[in-house]
């Protein structure tokens, strides 16, 4: 679908051509109808029309469930410092969504194990400005709680306003405009205390000159939650973490749960990679002492062998939640990689069972390798979700109706709509490509959730020059992805594998000629760190490439903190 107005005009012309008996004055002012709509044509943007996107995965583990048993993750695929609450008989996760837009998604669940995304927090342009940041900047770790009818979410927009609270009547929205909040840091969270008093909790700078790379420190504020403002002084409750003396690093996602007489904080350590982990203090009083336990860590992976089968590793960034019979539950995140640390799926949501012993919290013994299998939480029967978030499973999208599945993101927000959903198609309109920091590519990505995924479009498109492609993209950031399409190559159209590392030219891997630009299937097949490329056209499927290096989509190579996005991509570089 090379430009949009191009039909009309050709009928026009047609039309033109056979009355011969229009007056001159009618043959003018079609001529110069005409004319304008042929200008009007040449600077139309390109644009692609995709009629399905299909998505197919399957584990790199092998798990066998045994009866009653649930599989870990719980939300596979780029689903990083997941944040749960409870209201009522409903549990609620949120993830960080950095400068995805829609952002912060919300998902639903009634017995912690099946979990369906049912809105997004962010999901107007001007609620965030993205404006130049790269992806993994934005949205950090985000809080969700619930008082007195009404549903908070704390966070950080970092390089975009700071500390934030936002508030909604229920967890579909619509969800407000961020109230900024003032304080550094980062990882805020909402402590709703039973004396009626709320508290912000946070990762800031230490009260002290940095004694170390990664020095920093736990706050506490009141918090005024009926202004949406804080309240009170500002105090350091953990310097460092558990041992100042060893220098942790990255002490963060602080979350307070009061319990039996005793305040406890919760907060990871270690930096989110392999030295990651949770830690756990106590204190008599909110404003502390708070003491360390002496079996922290109480959650890490980093004391197992670094080479085993399956691993999992970077656990940490914890929440409790706790069930109607008493029982406590911890959602976290963590990290099934390949080839020991290289992972392309980002950063998953995990469960583990929380047990309780002198009054202080256990999650796993050092040593001891998360499960991928274990019991589930004693709550009612649920059914599976539909597209399910764990385990092997697949969907296809054919784009029904006249707006987006939830599910769906781009890369910062758009100032004006680069798409549009209509009549079982989703039609881009190529704009400037990956890479510029100052412009919304016009890409729409599914998260990839599996290291073994193939993923598909079909889609027409009709390219000018060389400049303009669309197709499908494998995207970590700006300058990190893999994009199969169509493009004018050599002259003519035809099917390009490109492989972006850095802040270099795309290289072309292979291109090969069409004989149709018309609903052209294209195929992504990924297992870990290989990649095969694969296009049908006319019936015939062929394979363009085959054993691609795919480890420019592993965080490890691309830096930040976000996971793969694969899906539609249109572009006129």
């Amino acid at each position: 679908m090379k430009k949009m107005m191009s039909m009309p005009l050709m009928a026009l012309v047609a039309l033109l051509a056979g009355c011969d008996s229009t007056n001159d004055n009618t043959r003018e002012s079609q001529a110069s109808s005409a004319q304008e709509a042929t200008s009007s044509n040449e600077n139309a943007p390109a644009s692609a029309r995709f009629t399905k996107f299909d998505y197919q995965g399957q584990s790199q583990e092998q798990v066998t469930l045994g009866e009653n048993e649930f599989r870990n993750p719980i939300i596979s695929g780029y689903a990083p410092d997941p944040t749960v609450t409870r209201v009522g008989d409903d549990y609620y996760v949120v993830t960080s969504s950095f400068t995805h837009f829609p952002g912060l998604p919300i998902y639903h669940s009634k017995d912690l194990v099946n979990w369906t995304q049912v809105a997004t927090a962010i999901d107007r342009p001007d609620q965030f400005d993205f404006f130049g940041l790269e992806v993994s900047r934005g949205i950090f770790a985000p809080d969700i709680s619930f008082h007195e009818g009404t549903y908070y979410l704390a966070s950080t927009c970092v390089d975009c306003g700071g500390n934030f609270v936002m508030t909604a009547d229920h967890p579909e929205g619509p969800w407000s405009d961020p109230h900024w909040l003032g304080f550094e840091g980062i990882d805020p969270s909402i402590h709703w205390d039973d004396s009626g008093k709320a508290y912000i909790l946070n990762n800031g700078a230490p009260n002290e000159e940095p004694r170390y790379d990664g020095h920093r420190a736990i706050w506490i504020q009141e918090f005024d939650w009926q202004n949406l403002t804080m309240t009170g002084e500002r105090k350091q409750l953990i310097n460092g973490g558990v041992d100042i003396s060893e220098e942790p690093v990255w002490i963060e996602g602080p979350h307070i749960i009061q319990r039996n007489g005793y305040y406890y904080i919760t907060a990871a350590e270690g930096g989110t990679s392999v030295h990651h982990s949770q830690t756990i203090f106590r204190a008599d009083d909110v404003w502390g002492p708070y003491k360390p336990a002496d079996h922290n860590p109480i959650l890490t992976q980093r004391d197992l062998a670094f080479e085993r089968e399956y691993p999992i590793i970077a656990a940490g960034h914890a929440k409790f939640v706790q069930i109607p019979n008493g029982d406590w539950w911890a959602t976290f995140l963590a990290i099934r990689p390949y080839d020991n640390d290289m992972f392309n799926i980002g950063r998953e949501t995990f469960l583990l069972p929380v047990r309780w012993e002198d009054n202080w919290p256990y999650i796993l013994p050092q040593g001891e390798r998360i499960p991928f299998a274990l019991e589930k939480p004693k709550l009612p029967e649920q059914n599976e979700a539909t597209p399910p978030n764990a385990g092997d499973f697949g969907y296809t999208d054919e784009f029904d109706g006249d707006e987006l599945a939830l599910g769906w993101m781009g890369i910062r927000a758009p100032e004006t709509a680069f798409y549009d959903v209509n009549n079982g198609a989703l039609t881009l309109s190529c704009q400037g490509g990956l890479g510029n920091l100052d412009a919304v590519p016009a890409f729409l990505g599914k998260r990839q959730q599996h290291h073994v995924a193939t993923a598909s479009t079909t889609v027409s498109f009709d390219p000018a020059t060389a400049d303009e492609m669309a197709g499908i993209a494998a995207v970590q950031n700006d300058e990190h992805f893999i994009f199969l399409g169509i493009t004018e190559h050599e002259g003519e159209p035809q099917v390009a594998l490109y492989r972006h590392q850095g802040s270099g030219e795309n290289t072309l891997v292979k291109a090969e000629p069409l004989t149709s630009t018309e609903d052209v299937t294209l195929s992504l097949e990924f297992n870990a760190g290989t990649m095969n490329a694969h296009y049908e056209v006319g019936g015939e499927r062929h394979t363009l490439a085959e054993n691609v290096d795919a480890t420019n989509l592993s965080t490890n190579v691309a830096g930040g903190f976000v996971g793969t996005l694969i899906g539609p991509y249109c572009t006129t570089l």
